[in-house]
């Protein structure tokens, strides 16, 4: 630069107080003994910018370090999850389905999710259809008072008997044979484990994680019904 260029550079710098420059100020920081009344001798102030603010705005749970929680929600021996409840057909359409904290024994959730079957009669006329003629499940729900109170209500469990049970059994063969369709159920779930939203479960609340349940169950109800 020539003479005439650096003379009008250093008149813009002159006009530029030190004492608003954040960076300047926070020089002294160190020597000063109150930090505000250092602060104070700052003229004009200063005001959050504007990447500052938009930061505000998001919700502060991504950025703390801290556990993720969410309702229903529990310990599982891998760690933490949600409990899938799915009662399905013979050609493994969902029927009914509902969503629990994994920590519950599946015993206590079997006969709610029952009553969130809602199966539309061939004729479209009297109350949707909720009690199916009979039940297939695993071990796991293998209970005498379960069998009881579903049988109570005209719905038979087909479930095999625990290795280490204790009371006389209850079910004989022909009862179980029944008990090798019971594949049909660990397909559905299998197609449901590959939506890569439900496996992994990202949302916080419930409400959204179980609309995207809801969507996953319609998109494999409608590919066995244009099969």
């Amino acid at each position: 630069m020539d003479f005439t260029e650096r003379r009008s550079l250093a008149g813009f710098a002159r006009r530029v107080s030190l004492t608003g420059n954040v960076l300047a100020a926070t020089s002294g920081l160190g020597r000063a003994r109150s930090l505000a009344h250092h602060l104070a001798r700052i003229l004009g102030g200063t005001e959050p910018a504007r990447a500052t603010r938009l930061e505000r705005i998001v919700s502060g749970r991504q950025f703390r370090s801290g556990e993720k929680r969410g309702c229903k929600v529990g310990k599982t021996k891998r760690g933490k999850g949600t409990k899938w409840m799915v009662v399905v057909d013979g050609e493994g359409v969902p029927l009914g389905k509902q969503l629990y904290s994994a920590s519950p024994n599946e015993v206590r959730l079997a006969e709610e999710t029952l009553t969130s079957i809602r199966v539309t009669r061939r004729h479209r006329r009297g109350r949707p259809r909720q009690k199916p003629a009979r039940v297939i499940a695993d071990r796991a729900y293998d209970s005498d008072p379960l069998r009881q109170r579903l049988a109570a209500r005209g719905i038979e469990l087909v479930a095999p008997h625990r290795w280490n049970r204790s009371k006389p059994r209850t079910q004989d063969g022909r009862a179980l044979r029944r008990y090798r369709h019971r594949w049909k159920v660990e397909r559905t779930l299998a197609w449901l484990g590959n939506f890569r939203r439900l496996v992994v479960r990202y949302d916080r609340s419930i409400t959204i994680y179980e609309a995207f349940f809801h969507i996953a169950c319609f998109m494999i109800t409608l590919r066995r019904v244009l099969k």
